[in-house]
């Protein structure tokens, strides 16, 4: 006699139990809002599209200034048990009241598997006490293209179209909410973005909380699992795209002197190479790397002591997918013997 089995695909089927930890399940990589190499709060000034969470950008448009922190969800009653969530927040006093954008993009290798699929979209949001959206509406729009690894909120994809679309009324209790669409068969990139308009003046708690976001097959919301699978399967999952040295949550270019890398002792003359780092992961493309000092400057190292080198002593050379070298473009030696060692800190994009 066969025995059934709890799958994926039997619990999108029937909506049973499933494992909760399922690598590949779910389509949106840090979902339940655990990893942040950029540092646990940025800052946005007006118009301007970081990257907060790892994965997740911002649009932040004119007339007001924003910050998405990654916060604790203290509630294991209204949701599972996920530990954080992202704060999307208007900044107190801000009088700017044009839409905002939080988006998660997939790249077309991530994409294509879903094409010509019925998909169900699940995440759980809740609201600060002063949240000005008009009756604490936001829009949650699943968005399909036919281009290739572009981004929304920068530019546009080509054959843009909705997959699924829905207002959502938030509260400042948690909620899960819930969406199914079929991806048209010629889709080959999809995003997920958020979309609310302010009103008024910012109060201390205008703001959104998102978390335990899940696209996956079928027309039933099961439990939330990480994209990864394990917290070591999403990390993993993130730096395809970002990685770096330096404190894991710190701001990439503060002032920091942990896990740099270094060299010990010598004279490093210009044009020469003095240190190789190698991914931990293999980029989605060749990326864009940027070197800095102790001190936060760019392109430079530093010596023990905290003092920078000449301009151009730890220039990127020969970056590909699987690491970068570092070398001596400056005009002078980088005496490295009377300090003990020399040290920069990187970090190396590689979004779409």
């Amino acid at each position: 006699m066969a025995r059934s089995r709890n799958t994926a695909d039997t619990q999108t089927a029937s909506g049973g139990p499933v494992s909760p930890g399922i690598a590949g399940k779910n389509a949106i990589i840090n979902g339940g809002m655990d990893i942040w190499q950029r540092g646990t709060s940025v800052a946005a000034s007006a118009s301007t599209t970081p990257y907060t969470a790892d994965r997740w950008q911002l649009k932040n448009n004119a007339s007001q200034a924003m910050t998405v922190s990654r916060q604790a969800t203290n509630d294991t009653t209204n949701l599972p048990n996920i530990q954080y969530c992202a704060r999307i927040q208007r900044n107190s006093g801000q009088t700017g009241t044009t839409v905002y954008y939080f988006a998660n993009q997939f790249e077309s290798v991530n994409s294509i598997p879903l094409a010509g699929k019925t998909v169900t979209l699940s995440f759980y949001a809740r609201s600060g006490a002063d949240f000005s959206p008009t009756s604490s509406l936001i829009g949650v729009t699943l968005y399909g293209g036919t281009g290739t690894d572009q981004n929304i909120i920068t530019g546009s994809y080509t054959g843009g179209a909705n997959i699924a679309t829905q207002n959502s009324t938030l509260t400042t209790t948690w909620q899960r909410f819930t969406m199914t669409g079929t991806v048209p068969a010629t889709v080959t990139e999809i995003s997920v973005y958020f979309a609310a308009t302010p009103t008024g003046t910012a109060s201390t708690n205008d703001y959104m909380e998102v978390t335990g976001l899940q696209l996956e097959l079928g027309s039933v919301a099961t439990p939330f699992s990480r994209a990864g699978g394990t917290i070591q399967g999403e990390l993993a999952a993130c730096q395809r795209y970002y990685e770096k040295s330096g404190v894991f949550t710190g701001t990439p270019g503060a002032a920091a002197s942990l896990g740099e890398i270094w060299f010990p002792n010598g004279t490093i003359i210009p044009g020469e190479s003095w240190q190789a780092p190698r991914f931990a992961v293999t980029k989605r493309s060749s990326p864009s790397v940027t070197t800095y000092s102790y001190n936060g400057t760019t392109s430079r190292a530093a010596d023990n002591n905290g003092t920078d080198y000449v301009a151009n002593s730890a220039e990127v050379w020969r970056a590909d997918a699987s690491g970068f070298v570092i070398r001596n473009a400056g005009a002078s030696n980088m005496t490295v013997a009377a300090v003990r060692w020399v040290y920069c800190n990187w970090a190396a994009s590689a979004e779409l």
